[in-house]
């Protein structure tokens, strides 16, 4: 059978690597529940036949939501697509209002949800919805229709409308959480998707029956379209959260996976995790973690292990990846950019990290580093994917000519923003008979020693800053680089229409303390310890650090310390300060910082 629809991908498995534990999730005991191969396709085509019953007609739009990756997600996925209908992926953690807004313009006629709050707030935005009939919810819940009442037996009932989905067919809807304005529906095609999955599942390093952990939101298309490349290739998936993955009772020691995907700032956050115990030890261990450490520094990929980092590998490095589970062999890395620093280590250190990069409109994938050799480069997004186009146009960034926004070409793109025809005319350009997507992104294309082209990215178009002096600055290289400290958690540069750039630095409070406790300064709270003189001028050296590795206007002239970390959800009903893939809201961020703002340039 020839694999052109999403939901073929479960029927591949089936005929090609049937697993006893396809999908795996927890129970609401926590113990882990498999699905087998055959089961899946039992579950996802009962689900199918019982939303046709239910009366809904091709085309009618599904929603579901969860807070925590699990089976049911994916086996729902699988049944809208049967039933020729069309997925809206919600993230659990965005506001009433965009729940409100979504589910209006998509006129979503049936919801499913994980749960927690899920059910309340789908229920209070049905009040302002009137397309949307049916909440079911994957947990068993008082006075709630539970997700296997729509099962129906009567599975023949879908086999016309599964025969007759083209791969060009609309397969999802997904709501871009967007760093400025209302999110925006990207329509993406079985074909759009499949392209990825294709393409990209030879590099994932995993083969039949071996484990994969599933973390990130499936309501991302990077997550959806990795998991689904996971089907394809008949690797064994468990699905969790991220709130408990680290420890020895941690999901990546319980699964012990041979490959993930996951976001940069989870990566930091390992890697912060790590340096703090090695600052806490004494004496020869200290010294030798901080000897491997600076193994790490001048690191190059394929570079042949020395004697001393086989020294290093053992009493240190092999310890790092035991806490990742012991087995992994592939991480995969995207959503946002990854720092070099943060490559470097964790590839020194035998756990092999590749980055990739698209958008929710390219499906995602556009390029990727692989672990093939010659596949990968560090600073770079890697080489094209195969199918896929891209130009530099270098006429839309002035601030810098060897550069410009990219733009891109291939079957993975975008169908088009749903019910935005002023925006998709904006979007898309016409060049030499070929449609391409204008991503937003700046960067350019690098030629590696091999002759192999790579993209690497410089900053968005949308987030470039102008001076009042008329110079543009790219924010985004300076706050991956002076991130790479561990003292500073979260940076945003800013000058807009301003004399200089300046910068609001969210401090690592854990990193912080520890470097209270070494210089004998009394620790209160955050809030209070930001003003203290010598933790100002500390941060002041690491401004002047990395300053000279930039250009005069881009170098930050003045700073200011933020006591509150920025969040991707809040529970007080304002505004997230990131998107639910940890980028930086500017917009919100400026807005609620615009009293620090005015102190640095009063």
């Amino acid at each position: 059978m020839k694999t052109t629809r999403l939901f073929d991908l479960i029927y591949h498995q089936q005929t090609q690597h049937p697993l006893e534990k396809s999908l795996n999730g927890k129970d609401e005991k926590g113990q882990w529940r498999s699905y087998s191969t055959s089961e899946v396709i039992r579950m996802a085509e009962s689900a199918a036949a019982g939303l046709v019953q239910s009366g809904l007609k091709r085309g009618d739009k599904v929603a579901i939501s969860s807070y925590k990756n699990r089976p049911e997600w994916l086996i729902m996925d699988l049944a809208t697509q049967m039933a020729g209908l069309v997925n809206i992926p919600l993230y659990p953690t965005i506001s009433a209002q965009d729940y409100v807004y979504i589910l209006n313009e998509a006129e979503v006629k049936m919801a499913f949800c994980g749960a927690e709050d899920l059910a309340d707030k789908l229920e209070e935005a049905k009040k302002n919805v009137s397309t949307l009939k049916e909440i079911y919810t994957f947990d068993k819940q008082t006075n709630r229709l539970f997700w296997e009442e729509i099962f129906s037996s009567e599975t023949h009932i879908i086999d016309d409308i599964k025969s007759s989905i083209k791969p060009e067919d609309l397969a999802t809807i997904i709501y871009t959480s967007g760093t400025t304005g209302k999110p925006k529906g990207v329509m993406l095609s079985h074909r759009n998707i499949m392209h990825v999955i294709l393409e990209t599942s030879p590099y994932l390093e995993a083969n039949r029956g071996e484990k994969s952990l599933s973390f990130l939101p499936l309501c991302h298309i990077f997550e959806r379209a990795v998991s689904l490349s996971y089907l394809y290739k008949g690797v064994s998936i468990y699905f969790t959260g991220t709130d408990n993955l680290g420890g020895p009772d941690g999901d990546l020691q319980a699964v012990k996976p041979v490959v993930f995907s996951t976001v940069p700032r989870l990566l930091e956050k390992i890697y912060e995790a790590i340096y703090n115990k090695g600052l806490a030890l004494t004496g020869v261990k200290k010294k030798l973690f901080f000897w491997a450490l600076s193994l790490t520094d001048n690191y190059q990929l394929e570079q042949s292990p020395s004697f001393k980092w086989k020294i290093a590998d053992k009493l240190i490095f092999s310890k790092w990846r035991e806490a990742l589970g012991g087995n992994v062999r592939l991480v995969v890395t995207g959503a946002a950019p990854c720092p070099v620093k943060i490559m470097q280590v964790f590839c020194a250190a035998g756990i092999p990290i590749r980055e990739g990069y698209g958008l929710t409109e390219t499906s995602p994938t556009l390029t990727v580093n692989t672990l093939e050799k010659g596949g990968a480069m560090l600073g770079t997004v890697g080489p094209l994917l195969k199918g896929v186009e891209i130009l530099i146009d270098t006429e839309s960034g002035d601030y810098r000519p060897e550069e410009g926004e990219i733009l891109a070409h291939g079957p993975n793109i975008m169908l088009g923003y749903y019910k935005k025809p002023e925006i998709n005319a904006q979007v898309f350009t016409e060049i030499n008979g070929k449609k391409y997507f204008r991503t937003g992104d700046i960067g350019k294309l690098v030629k590696g020693d091999s002759g192999i082209v790579y993209l690497k990215i410089t900053d968005r178009k949308k987030e470039l800053l102008k001076t009042s002096g008329g110079k543009y600055v790219a924010p985004a290289p300076i706050e991956n680089r002076m991130k790479e400290d561990f003292l500073i958690e979260q940076m945003m540069v800013v000058g807009d229409k301003m004399k200089f750039v300046s910068a609001l630095i969210v401090p690592s409070e854990p990193a912080l303390k520890n470097w209270c406790k070494e210089n004998n300064i009394s620790w209160t709270s955050l809030q209070e310890i930001i003003a203290n003189p010598q933790v100002i001028s500390r941060y002041q050296q690491i401004i002047d650090k990395y300053n000279p590795e930039f250009s005069h206007i881009e170098q930050i002239k003045k700073f200011c310390l933020i006591p509150s970390p920025w969040e991707p959800s809040k529970t007080d009903g304002s505004e997230a300060e990131l998107t639910p893939t940890m980028k930086l809201k500017r917009r919100v961020i400026t807005e609620k910082c615009q009293k620090d703002i005015e102190s640095i340039y009063s």
